[in-house]
């Protein structure tokens, strides 16, 4: 079973390692210790209390959809030509590019500012795990 000290979780929660350590203290992530003495988390119940923490802004486009993946954030650059476009925006921690017409970007208003949304929809997604993972 994974487990993962208290800066991992850290990390992989982006927050700070005295944030784990309160909600450990307030019995929101239950925390042992391991063979060298160290607090750990469960992974499997690390991943729950991602899941619940997770909420990021709420998608103003108020369109249904079949895809579930959509990332709210900001445009943060657009790089342009006569016909493509280069859109980045950043949601959350997370960084999302997307290349469309120079028309869709005018059509849109898309420039650095400006709040949309990434909607991504992929039959392949690809999952890897790093080496010596537990």
């Amino acid at each position: 079973m994974p487990q993962f000290r208290l800066s991992e979780a850290a990390r992989l929660l982006g927050v700070s390692d005295d944030t784990v350590r309160r909600w450990v203290r307030a019995g929101q992530l239950t925390a042992s210790e391991d063979a060298a003495g160290r607090k750990v988390v469960d992974g499997a119940q690390l991943a729950g209390f991602a899941r619940a923490q997770a909420s990021g802004p709420e998608d103003p486009s108020a369109v249904g959809r079949s895809a579930r993946n959509r990332f709210v954030g900001l445009v943060t650059e657009v790089v342009a030509d006569k016909v493509m476009a280069q859109v980045e925006l950043q949601c959350g921690a997370h960084r999302v590019v997307s290349l469309m017409s120079t028309e869709a970007v005018r059509e849109l208003g898309l420039r650095p500012g400006v709040l949309a949304v990434a909607v991504v929809k992929a039959t392949t997604v690809v999952v890897e795990t790093p080496e010596g993972s537990r």
